[in-house]
């Protein structure tokens, strides 16, 4: 345990964006498989929702921006052959 007052408040920061990171990330894992399942007109909507979390957690470093951009890209293939 920390015996500086800034390390303990440091832990206790770092615990409460672990809580955060973790609920954004398991709603954009969730939306990343909705994507998935979709059929047709169902598909586009769910990819939009998608996109719009993948570019948020992007710009929060929840996932790097890269990796983003290529799921991005591999959804709107996947999306565009249910049609």
């Amino acid at each position: 345990m920390p015996r500086i007052k800034s390390a303990a408040k440091r832990m206790r920061q770092g615990r409460a964006r672990t809580v955060q990171n973790r609920t954004q990330r398991s709603a954009l894992r969730t939306a990343l498989r909705r994507v998935r399942a979709a059929t047709g007109a169902e598909a586009t909507a769910a990819y939009a929702e998608a996109v719009k979390l993948l570019d948020r957690a992007a710009q929060k470093n929840i996932v790097h921006k890269n990796a983003a951009a290529r799921q991005k890209s591999r959804l709107a293939k996947l999306v565009a052959t249910k049609k």
